[in-house]
């Protein structure tokens, strides 16, 4: 925040040594990373219920940029205008391994999102972080996601991901909870901990129906993953103060929505008026269609009103610092929340390798405490 100094900081967080550090390193990586979005393939391995990218017909917009030479010039051109992030989506990513060499050469910082049922090689893509989709948990997944193409239906394709990624420190699961599932929360949480992975909630819209983020038991569901979480606090590594916005939709400043939401793309010009609205959005954001040309609304569907997606969620939470620093208790809920975040990527060396519950002055490796002790007076 430029209208905040670090002297301010400390004083707000009444001079607890410990969460100023932490609010150091968040903002040092923060500082660094600059991430756009990129559809690399239209084509997929399995068609999921609940989809945006298939239920809206993004896979019929355009067509793939499939010459290597095009795709590196493109890769470059976003590094000029200073985006060193990808994540890279489809379609499923994880069927174009030459295509994330591309990135794995240009970008600085790559994730991919992929729904687990072929294995990214370790081999050119160490450092990739690796989100993997999971939809509803337990027997729910199979019923939501294990489709083929051509509509017949298998199972097992959570255990598929898990073996793929078993004790892959790259591997981080992101689960789309739903009311029809609160009780497969638990187990599956616990998979995934037994596994070696972590995890982050995200919540899951039923496109197709008349009101995909309709929820007859809220409390149910929250509670639910607020209890999972207290088992698992290793494992789980989303804030319960995201949780509670990611199910309600709601901060306590305000609803989560297209005004307000900032994974727009920056460049596209129906997005126009809402980046002039004064509500923050990503800066050089952009969603790029898999022609490496084509610019999306935003990183989902665009279809706002359905959108609860935990990506947006959170970079409106980091992203709204201002709104969290006018207490102490509220500040720290801030930086945990940061954490919590950073925590997803096998890129954030820092944070990765540490439960976000287990973040404290004993094992954050500060090589310099003096230091910053300095800054602040």
């Amino acid at each position: 925040m430029k209208d905040v100094t670090k002297n301010a900081i400390f004083k707000r967080l009444n001079g607890d040594f410990e969460y100023y550090a932490r609010y150091q390193r968040i903002k040092q990586i923060s500082s660094r990373v600059r991430v756009s979005e990129y559809l690399i393939t239209t084509a997929c391995n399995i068609r999921c219920k609940g989809c945006w990218f298939f239920e809206y017909d993004f896979d019929k917009r355009t067509k793939d940029l499939s010459k290597k030479d095009e795709i590196k010039k493109f890769l470059i051109s976003e590094r000029n205008r200073g985006i060193n992030t990808s994540l890279i989506i489809g379609g499923e990513p994880t069927l174009h391994p030459k295509r994330l060499e591309l990135f794995a050469e240009i970008m600085e910082f790559n994730s991919i999102s992929t729904n687990g049922l072929k294995a990214l090689p370790k081999e050119g893509f160490k450092d990739f972080s690796v989100l993997i989709s999971l939809f509803g948990g337990g027997s729910l997944d199979d019923d939501l996601r294990a489709i083929k193409p051509n509509g017949n239906s298998f199972s097992g394709l959570f255990e598929t991901a898990l073996k793929n990624y078993k004790y892959d420190p790259r591997a981080h699961f992101i689960f789309a909870v739903t009311e029809d599932g609160i009780a497969h929360i638990e187990e599956t949480v616990r998979k995934i901990s037994e596994n070696g992975n972590t995890v982050s909630v995200n919540f899951y819209s039923k496109y197709g129906t008349s009101n995909p983020l309709r929820t007859k038991y809220e409390k149910r569901l929250l509670d639910e993953i607020l209890r999972v979480r207290e088992l698992f606090p290793e494992t789980l590594a989303s804030h319960p103060y995201y949780i509670e916005a990611m199910v309600t939709g709601k901060s306590h400043w305000g609803d989560f929505g297209y005004d307000v939401c900032p994974s727009v793309s920056v460049d596209h010009p129906q997005n126009a008026e809402r980046i002039k609205n004064g509500n923050a959005v990503l800066p050089g954001f952009n969603a790029y269609a898999s022609d490496c040309k084509t610019v999306n609304f935003c990183c989902t569907s665009g279809h706002c009103e359905d959108c609860r997606d935990s990506q947006a969620v959170m970079s409106w939470i980091m992203i709204n610092q201002k709104r969290f620093v006018k207490d102490e208790n509220l500040l720290k809920i801030w930086i945990e929340i940061a954490e919590s975040y950073w925590h997803q990527f096998v890129w954030a060396h820092d944070f990765r390798y540490s439960a976000p519950s287990l973040q404290t002055s004993e094992n954050l490796n500060l090589r310099n405490q003096h230091h910053l002790l300095k800054e602040v007076g």
